[in-house]
């Protein structure tokens, strides 16, 4: 199997925190060594890299992938979804929702004295993994081998790696929730109660299902999806998180989504849910990860 960051694929964990950090000045070195080699009790960690923060650091074997950007504005349809590229990310999940925010505060102190945390995100599980609309997220996620073959690069120096998008996105719950719930089924494209698609005439075309089970060049455009309910009343809704081993398929679904294709359709959840953040980052394998983090950042 592939070196890669195991905590990408612990799937049913209850608790999740995400951190993204802007990073001024890259260092020589990352601080915090010892807590990217420390395992989270009960828990994972997974750390991606912006692209400017790879290339600012010392090590040959943090370079960023060629294929990696920032993310850029995408907008159709009367609606965008806008960018906020970050440089820095840490994904904690697990099961002891304690130690996974001591893990955050000692990264928090750690990189204190080059990176400043612009967004932090406490997601959970709700019910039997729904998201807060009430249907069960993920439903297509690739399965067991079929998840590596999504998430990761295959092949040459960055084997191992994933790319990362990142987005928060916030739900009109009230306005969803007013919906008949066959309404409801129309916009998402799956039964609520058990999440079975959509077939035939009853499938719209803009449903969010259509505009997100794509083809590119004749096969299927699969990506690896671990998004959680975060926010609170005022602003509930879902940390998007997806893991791919090329990063053009995250473009070639934004702009499904944001009728930026030959039929123009844009996704009917947009007008029930809308992002307010949007990041690209890399997740190295391990070896490459630990080289990017030194015990003191170097001047």
């Amino acid at each position: 199997m592939i070196d890669h960051q195991a905590g990408i694929f612990r799937e049913g964990t209850a608790h999740h925190i995400f951190m993204e950090f802007s990073v001024p000045e890259a260092p020589a070195l990352l601080p915090g060594r010892s807590l990217a080699l420390a395992p989270v009790p009960a828990g994972e960690q997974v750390i991606g890299f912006g692209r400017g923060l790879m290339a600012g650091l010392r090590s040959p074997q943090s370079s960023p992938p060629s294929a990696l950007t920032d993310f850029n504005v995408v907008a159709g349809g009367g609606k965008s979804a806008p960018a906020s590229q970050r440089d820095l990310f840490i994904w904690l999940h697990g099961e002891a929702r304690d130690e996974l925010f001591v893990r955050a505060l000692a990264w928090r102190d750690a990189l204190s004295g080059v990176a400043l945390l612009e967004a932090e995100e406490h997601g959970f599980r709700f019910r039997d993994s729904r998201d807060l609309t009430g249907f069960v997220d993920g439903s297509a996620n690739p399965k067991e081998d079929a998840r590596l073959t999504a998430a990761l690069v295959d092949a040459g120096p960055h084997a191992g790696g994933s790319f990362i998008m990142a987005q928060r996105w916030i739900h009109d719950l009230a306005g969803f929730g007013a919906l008949p719930v066959a309404d409801q089924e129309r916009v998402i494209g799956r039964t609520k109660a058990d999440s079975i698609e959509l077939t035939g005439d009853a499938m719209p075309p803009d449903s969010h299902v259509s505009r997100t089970d794509i083809k590119h060049g004749g096969e299927a455009v699969k990506i690896y999806r671990r998004s959680s309910p975060v926010g609170r009343v005022a602003d509930a809704g879902l940390y998007f998180l997806a893991f791919s081993a090329d990063p053009d398929r995250f473009r070639w679904l934004l702009e499904s989504m944001y009728g930026l294709t030959a039929d123009s359709l844009s996704d009917r959840l947009l007008g029930h849910s809308q992002p307010v953040t949007g990041s690209f980052f890399y997740a190295p394998p391990p070896s490459a990860l630990l080289a990017a983090f030194g015990d003191e950042a170097a001047p």
